[in-house]
């Protein structure tokens, strides 16, 4: 669905991406590595954000094989590639229905009547109401944003990157700063939208790494180091040495290390 081929970003006389050969298919894909490994790079990169260096990105659309490498966050969102983010990016005045009704309202191929009145676009209000029911958000539809808690903000954050039903979801640590409570309904949410979504997903706490990867990718110094189911993963050398260090299963509530 999503592939890449020799991708490399450098910043001056630092590789922060370094050849790396990728491919995500229907699955949840789970891309870690220590800090600075290169992974939001690497997401900028799939996304448009950033320019590779060297290398280029593949989308599979109708069963044909787009190039983006040089597609703009713009264009790669509208061919359905969707993401979150790290930080929080949302609309804090704005109500949490208004969040995904303009982001489902911008995702639609006839974004030239972006600025008619709001009410001429049910079908983008009943997308909006659908997704804040699925993600667990209904309740607080006429909330401002910046009233939520921090776990409720990176549900909504998962809701806006439904808007418009994209093929391949990017989740940039959609666990960070959630409190130890709402890490399982984050964890609920993960695992429900990759059940009609291929999702990439950047997470620094390794027990939920582990309870909803199909696969895992580990980084180290901008190249991949091991790509490989959990359990491999976890018990590989290399990403012991570079990453894992002296993890041990149990603890959901622990974050970045």
């Amino acid at each position: 669905m999503l592939q890449t081929s020799g991708l490399t970003r450098r910043f001056g006389g630092l590789v922060a991406v370094d050849d790396v050969d990728f491919s995500l298919g229907d699955e949840l894909c789970s891309l870690i590595g220590p800090n600075g490994a290169g992974k939001t790079t690497f997401f900028n990169l799939l996304t448009g954000a950033l320019e590779p260096s060297d290398g280029t990105i593949e989308f599979r659309r109708d069963d044909e094989w787009l190039d983006i490498t040089n597609a703009s966050p713009h264009e790669t969102a509208s061919l359905g590639i969707h993401r979150s983010y790290q930080l929080t990016n949302i609309f804090p005045t704005s109500s949490v229905f208004e969040n995904v009704r303009v982001a489902a309202q911008a995702a639609d191929s006839g974004r030239r009547s972006f600025w008619r009145n709001v009410n001429h676009f049910e079908r983008y209000r009943e997308e909006a109401y659908d997704i804040l029911e699925r993600v667990g958000l209904a309740e607080h539809a006429e909330t401002p944003a910046n009233a939520l808690s921090h776990g409720a903000k990176r549900q909504l954050e998962v809701a806006i990157a439904l808007a418009g039903d994209p093929d391949v979801l990017l989740l940039d640590e959609p666990n960070a700063g959630v409190s130890s409570e709402s890490v399982g309904d984050i964890i609920d949410l993960i695992e429900d939208v990759a059940g009609d979504h291929a999702v990439l997903l950047v997470e620094h706490n390794m027990d939920v790494v582990m309870q909803v990867s199909d696969r895992i990718v580990v980084l180290n110094q901008g190249a991949v180091i091991a790509d490989d189911e959990p359990e491999s993963v976890r018990n590989d050398p290399a990403v012991q040495e570079a990453y894992l260090g002296g993890y041990t299963p149990g603890d959901l509530a622990e974050g970045s290390t």
